[in-house]
């Protein structure tokens, strides 16, 4: 019974940690002739590698499922750096608070 119980632990570690921000979207029928409609922008079926907001997502005539494609800084020097979202690579950049052109160590990320 420890080692089960050990071992549901585990895996909701694993599987809190190991996966990106993702959620679906069902597309209403008036909606899913053309493509998908996120944020009333309009993407074609199949695979979207970029989002205009980050994420990369699968469209179907019936559903859309998306997941970000950056992971949230969680270790780094909270007192002398802060975190700012990078629009154009899709990523979070640490930078000190004195001098935000200085990057500062980061020492992990959740998705």
């Amino acid at each position: 019974m420890k080692s089960f119980l050990a071992f549901l632990v585990a895996m909701g570690f694993i599987v809190a940690l190991g996966d990106a921000y993702c959620f679906s979207k069902m597309n209403k029928p008036e909606e899913g002739n053309e493509g998908c409609i996120l944020e009333g922008k309009l993407y074609p079926y199949g695979e979207i590698p970029r989002t205009h907001n980050c994420l990369r997502c699968s469209c179907s005539q019936k559903a859309m499922l998306c997941c970000s494609i950056f992971h949230t800084p969680i270790g780094y020097d909270k007192d002398n750096c802060q975190v700012i979202f990078n629009d154009q690579t899709c990523d979070y950049d640490v930078v000190e608070k004195r001098d935000p052109s200085k990057k500062c160590p980061v020492y992990s990320r959740v998705g």
